[in-house]
C-alpha cells in the first residue's frame, strides 16, 4: 500500500534552495587559488556551506522573512553536503537501511519501498529534471566503473554505486527521466541468515550446502525482487575456501570478490558497454568465455538472458562443475523453457533438440524462488534434472510449492543423487523431519 511521506517531516529541504547555494558554493570552490596549507577538500566545502548558510539567514531576515528552524537549516547543511560528496537528494534514501527500493518518475515523483513492504511518497529529489539527469551522470563517473554514458546516444545506464545498491536510469525513451535503486539488503549474506528471516528451513539450508558441497550446477530463478541474487550470494558461501571463482555480471552486483576472508581467490568480471563511437563493448557471451580462459573451479553468471547462456552451459558440462547462474522465470520449469530459448538463439545456431541435450549435460537443479502469501521471500520449488534424450528435458519436481507458495516435499530424489548429497554432508533425517 502506497503512502504518504510522514507528515511534519522536516528532514526534507525545498531541491530549489540546494540548487542555489549548491551554486554559491561550487562558485566558491572554482574561484578558490589552491595553497600548500589548504585543508582537505571536505573540510574547504564544509566551511563554505556553513557561510552561505549564515548568508541565507541574513538574508532572509531582511527581506522580513522568519529564518530556518535549527532543524531545518541542519537538514539543509545535510543535503548541501550529499550534492558535493553523495548523490544529492537520493543520498538521504540511500543511507537509510530500512530503504529497500527508490523509484523515481521524474525528479518531483519518488517512492520508496521500506524492508517491510510499505511504500511512501516522499519530496523531491532534484529541483529538475535535468538536475536529475546530472545527479545520474555524477554516480556513474562516481562508480569507479568503466565508461558509462547517459545521454541521447545511450539512453538506459545500469550501474553499482560505490554502496553496493544497483541503479538503473532511462531518459530520453521515457517522459520524464526515471531512476529505479535497488538495494540488496543482505549483502554479505549465509544460508542460516535466510533461514532465520523464514525464506529456507533447516533442512532446505542443509540441503543446499550440500548441493555445493557436491558441485551441482544450479539455476536458481524467479520473478523481479524475489532475491534471486540473495540465494545466490548465500549458496556460494559453502563454496571451498581454497576454490577460484570467475563471476560474470552485466553490471557488479554479487561482491563476492570483496569477501576476501571467504573468497580470496575470485575475479569479478563485468560486461562493458560500447564508447562514444560505438565500439569498444564486450558482452556477457565474450565474458563468460574469457572468464573459462581463467582456470575457474566454477563460473558463476550474474543473470543469464541471453547468448551468454550456450558458454555457461558449456562450462557446467565440461569439468566446472558447481557452477552456477541465476534467471528470470515464473516457476522452475518454464526456467527450462527460457535456457532453451537463449540457446537456439545464440549464433551458435543449435537446434532445439541440441539445446535440450546441452541443458540436460549441464544443468543438475533449478531452485525457485517466489513471494509466501504472507509476503515473505521464500525457496518454493526444488527441480532436480534428468539427463536429456533430445526431445525433452525430463525432471523431477522434488519440491513443490505448497498453498502458500513455501516449498514442501514432492518426488523422491534420485538414488544415486541422494548418495552423492549424503557423501558431500546431507542429513537425510533432518531432511525427512523438515517443517516449515
Amino acid at each position: 500500500m502506497t503512502t504518504p511521506a510522514p507528515p511534519g517531516d522536516h528532514g526534507v529541504v525545498a531541491p530549489e534552495l540546494v540548487a542555489r547555494l549548491r551554486t554559491r558554493v561550487s562558485g566558491r570552490l572554482a574561484g578558490h587559488t589552491p595553497t600548500p596549507d589548504d585543508p582537505p577538500r571536505e573540510a574547504m566545502i564544509a566551511r563554505y556551506i556553513a557561510e552561505e548558510l549564515v548568508a541565507h539567514a541574513r538574508e532572509t531576515i531582511a527581506a522580513g522573512r522568519s529564518p530556518l528552524s535549527p532543524h531545518s537549516e541542519a537538514a539543509l547543511a545535510r543535503a548541501l553536503h550529499d550534492a558535493f560528496t553523495g548523490l544529492g537528494g537520493l543520498q538521504r534514501w540511500l543511507n537509510d537501511p530500512q530503504v529497500e527500493d527508490i523509484f523515481v518518475n521524474g525528479c518531483d515523483t519518488v517512492f520508496i519501498r521500506y524492508t517491510g513492504g510499505r511504500v511512501a511518497r516522499v519530496a523531491a529529489v532534484a529541483a529538475s529534471d535535468d538536475d536529475l539527469i546530472e545527479l545520474v551522470r555524477i554516480a556513474a563517473a562516481r562508480s569507479g566503473q568503466e565508461e558509462r554514458r547517459f545521454d541521447r546516444g545511450s539512453p538506459g545506464l545500469s550501474l553499482r554505486l560505490p554502496g553496493g545498491q544497483r541503479l538503473f536510469a532511462t531518459m530520453a525513451v521515457s517522459k520524464r527521466p526515471s531512476v529505479s535503486i535497488r538495494r540488496n539488503v543482505l549483502h554479505q549474506v549465509t544460508l542460516d541468515d535466510l533461514v532465520r528471516r523464514g525464506e529456507l528451513t533447516a533442512g532446505l539450508r542443509n540441503l543446499i550446502t550440500a548441493m555445493v558441497a557436491a558441485r551441482k550446477n544450479l539455476v536458481i530463478c524467479g520473478g523481479t525482487g524475489a532475491g534471486k541474487t540473495t540465494l545466490l550470494r548465500a549458496a556460494a558461501g559453502a563454496i571451498g575456501h581454497h576454490e577460484r571463482i570467475v563471476t560474470v555480471e552485466d553490471a557488479f552486483e554479487l561482491g563476492l570478490d570483496e569477501n576476501t576472508d571467504a573468497h580470496p581467490n575470485t575475479t569479478a568480471l563485468q560486461q562493458r558497454e560500447p564508447n562514444l563511437e560505438g565500439v569498444g563493448g564486450i558482452d556477457m557471451a565474450t565474458m563468460v568465455r574469457w572468464g573459462l580462459r581463467m582456470r575457474p573451479d566454477r563460473v558463476i553468471v550474474g543473470e543469464s538472458r541471453g547468448a551468454e547462456a550456450v558458454p555457461m552451459l558449456m562450462a557446467m558440462s565440461q569439468g566446472n562443475d558447481g557452477s552456477m547462474c541465476t534467471l528470470h522465470a515464473s516457476s522452475s520449469k518454464q526456467a527450462l523453457t527460457r535456457l532453451a530459448m537463449y540457446v537456439m538463439q545464440a549464433p551458435e545456431n543449435l537446434t532445439f533438440d541440441a539445446a535440450n541435450v546441452l541443458i540436460g549435460q549441464a544443468v543438475d537443479f533449478v531452485l525457485h524462488l517466489d513471494v509466501a502469501t504472507d509476503g515473505t521471500r521464500v525457496l518454493s520449488s526444488i527441480r532436480q534434472i534428468l539427463e536429456s534424450d533430445g526431445t525433452q528435458v525430463p525432471s523431477n519436481e522434488i519440491y513443490r510449492p505448497g498453498p502458500d507458495r513455501r516449498a514442501v516435499p514432492a518426488a523422491p530424489l534420485r538414488a544415486d543423487t541422494l548418495d552423492e548429497l549424503t557423501a558431500a554432508g546431507l542429513d537425510v533425517d533432518r531432511l525427512t523431519r523438515d517443517r516449515w
